[in-house]
């Protein structure tokens, strides 16, 4: 597989600041396109159907973003006063302005996230109301796999069936927010199409680790997806020759899934040398996939004068409060990892270990 060229700066900060491969930049120029409005666009319609096949659901709707993959599902799924549970910590609930809410009277409802970024089982039981003229009707539980304030942190197949289970007993949906969806199937080593077996509907993003410019994909039956399509026309999505974008997903799709398990290798390499640098606390087991977060501990370390001092090196991270976020993918190589360990070593006074 082709490789691009690595630059100067080392970005840390998020898989989503990777750059589309050369071969996706000539399936992008050269795709065949028409008006996907009237379903006319051969290439996102192959897009579509390889997104549901490969997910294991009977439909795919391709999307501009996973924040308007989360907010299509959940306003196909969910009616005016409608219940979410939603972990308190997850991208829908934090990160995307309450748009289920602001756009169609759906009230989330957070619940604790537990710190390998699971919904603990009881709280899920415990949180659907009785009948009750004064309550929300509960309609729908919302995962996220990988969890990203949680580290990457992959949930497991037993605890995604047991809550399909609990799913099943109150009549009530499953969503999966799956931006990272095959960075998890790729570290349990499943089919995507397994993490997917507890959902009604979920979305994965083309955007992060598979390196795609724009994009993300909803999956479902053919019936949500017929009405997912209305309601992406309602937050304004209708698009016209999306082909352009669509090539590259499909590149993705085909050539840069079994390479995450690369950014995953990367990102415990980096966890190992980050663990042996004192002021810092980082649990190595928690790195399931390519994103680690680092506990500022020592008074002497302030992590935004660290995270300018690394700026000044060429390595960007993501710093805030106390908690520092490192997120590996495609462009960054082995070297960087060593890289990036000399110059925390530089930084905070230690010496690191390179690998």
């Amino acid at each position: 597989m082709e490789t691009c060229s690595v630059a100067e700066i080392i970005d840390l900060r998020s898989d989503t600041v990777t750059l589309p491969t050369p071969a996706m930049r000539r399936a992008m120029a050269d795709a065949e396109v028409g008006d996907d409005v009237f379903g006319e666009d051969p290439t996102v319609n192959r897009l579509q159907e390889m997104a549901a096949e490969r997910c294991g659901k009977e439909a795919a709707l391709f999307v501009v973003s996973g924040s308007m993959g989360n907010l299509v599902s959940l306003l196909t799924l969910c009616g005016r006063g409608h219940e979410v549970l939603v972990g308190a910590t997850t991208h829908m609930f934090v990160q995307e302005q309450g748009g289920a809410a602001a756009l169609g009277g759906i009230h989330l409802h957070p619940l604790a996230d537990m710190p390998d970024g699971t919904l603990a089982l009881d709280d899920i039981e415990g949180s659907f109301h009785a009948e009750d003229d004064h309550l929300a009707r509960t309609r729908l539980i919302a995962l996220e796999n990988t969890h990203n304030m949680a580290g990457g942190r992959v949930l497991p197949l037993d605890y995604l069936a047991a809550v399909r289970e609990i799913a099943d007993a109150h009549g009530v949906l499953v969503h999966v927010d799956g931006a990272r969806l095959f960075n998890a199937a790729v570290a349990l080593d499943v089919p995507v199409s397994a993490l997917l077996e507890c959902a009604d509907s979920a979305s994965f993003c083309l955007s992060k680790g598979l390196a795609c410019p724009v994009g993300s994909l909803i999956v479902g039956d053919q019936d949500f997806i017929v009405e997912a399509r209305r309601n992406r026309k309602l937050v304004g999505g209708g698009m016209r020759q999306v082909g352009i974008l669509a090539a590259a997903g499909i590149v993705a799709l085909e050539e840069m899934v079994d390479r995450l398990a690369e950014d995953h290798l990367n990102a415990k390499v980096l966890a190992d040398g980050l663990a042996e640098m004192p002021g810092i606390r980082l649990d190595q087991s928690s790195v399931d996939t390519n994103i680690l977060f680092i506990e500022v501990v020592s008074p002497d370390v302030d992590p935004n004068h660290l995270s300018a001092e690394l700026r000044e090196q060429g390595i960007r991270i993501a710093a805030g409060g106390k908690r520092i976020r490192m997120v590996t993918h495609y462009g960054i190589e082995r070297a960087d990892i060593d890289r990036t360990l000399a110059a925390m070593s530089r930084a905070i006074g230690s010496p690191a270990r390179i690998g």
